[in-house]
């Protein structure tokens, strides 16, 4: 009996990288059954909402979804779909790795980060928002719990020690927000001694993003609170091409959502043009928590040998190729 995956396809974009990535499955072997369903502004479109209710049922029911990515409007309007999606269903790890790739136009060749990022505390949540009347104030509310920071260290730890990395960096701010970046140092501090065998470091969030700038090869594994986890993982996908070679997964206690991370790019919705690497990461990964490490290993080295060849690759990776002619470079190499 194949396992049932959740799919959605998402905005923009997304549908046809989403399809990219689920063709790149088949050839490796995968033989998934795919319930497909929708949310976002496709949705809101057929329904009338963002969420229907028979998309919640499916991510509940399978446990396990691909996503594409979803459109978020800009300041005032609805609540991030992402950010709901992780509340409901406990998504409370945030899973962010970046890995060079030779042939893509980094900086840097040698990039190995994953950021931990808590998903359901601090700012990021939307806790407490609202706007005066007059719209001359507006302010909302950072809560971080005890729970909530053990919970995201102790995965960091445990990802480090099950991938044999040798480092785990906890970032933060707690020389300015004392109270709720304190409270997650101090408890990172707390789990960091249960790891004897993990080199643990500290690090200021400003001076973070320093220091991976000039010095990334100093870091390992990040873990962090949800706003600065955001902004340090964007920073990270920018070391290795930019947010098309960067995968997310949001991991729950029984509950696993992988996706593209970027936005959903309308303006080359439709044209063939769109780099799927993202969330054909995404799909490895999903691939990695389903416990298939062979399919994932083999795609990971198809994507690759086609980026270093430059065989067919998009324009964000120096090429002049779409997403169909990329894809197919893949699926020939698998």
């Amino acid at each position: 009996m194949s396992r049932k995956i959740t799919v959605i396809p998402g905005d923009g974009i997304g549908p046809d990288i989403v399809k990219s990535a689920l063709a790149i499955l088949e050839k490796a072997g995968c033989e998934f059954d795919y319930e497909f369903v929708d949310a976002g502004l496709t949705a809101l479109e057929k329904t009338g909402e963002l969420l229907p209710q028979a998309t919640l049922d499916a991510i509940a029911k399978n446990g396990v979804t691909l996503k594409g990515p979803l459109t978020t409007p800009v300041g005032e309007g609805f609540t991030s779909i992402n950010v709901s999606l992780r509340k409901r269903f406990g998504l409370y790890a945030n899973l962010r790795p970046v890995k060079s790739f030779k042939g893509t136009q980094a900086r840097y060749d040698n990039i190995d980060i994953i950021t931990v990022r808590e998903n359901t505390e601090g700012m990021y949540s939307g806790l407490g928002q609202k706007v005066s009347e007059d719209g001359s104030e507006a302010e909302a509310m950072s809560k971080i719990t005890r729970a909530g920071a053990e919970r995201i260290v102790r995965f960091a730890y445990d990802l480090a020690r099950r991938e044999g990395r040798k480092k785990v960096t906890a970032v933060h701010k707690a020389n300015i927000l004392k109270s709720t970046s304190g409270l997650f140092l101090k408890v990172a501090r707390e789990i960091a001694d249960e790891y004897p065998d993990i080199e643990s470091a500290e690090m200021i969030v400003d001076a973070a993003c320093m220091r991976l700038v000039m010095n990334p090869e100093d870091f390992d594994v990040l873990v962090t609170t949800n706003l600065f986890g955001d902004i340090l993982s964007d920073l990270c996908a920018g070391l290795v091409g930019g947010l098309g070679m960067a995968p997310g997964a949001n991991i729950g206690k029984d509950c696993a959502i992988f996706e593209a991370v970027h936005g959903s790019a309308p303006d080359i919705a439709g044209k063939n043009l769109a780099n799927p690497s993202s969330v054909i990461l995404a799909a490895v990964q999903m691939l990695e928590y389903l416990e298939m490490p062979e399919p994932a290993e083999k795609i990971t080295r198809a994507l690759a040998e086609v980026i270093e060849s430059g065989d067919r690759t998009t324009r964000d990776l120096g090429g002049s190729h779409g997403t169909t002619d990329f894809t197919d470079a893949i699926i020939e190499r698998l």
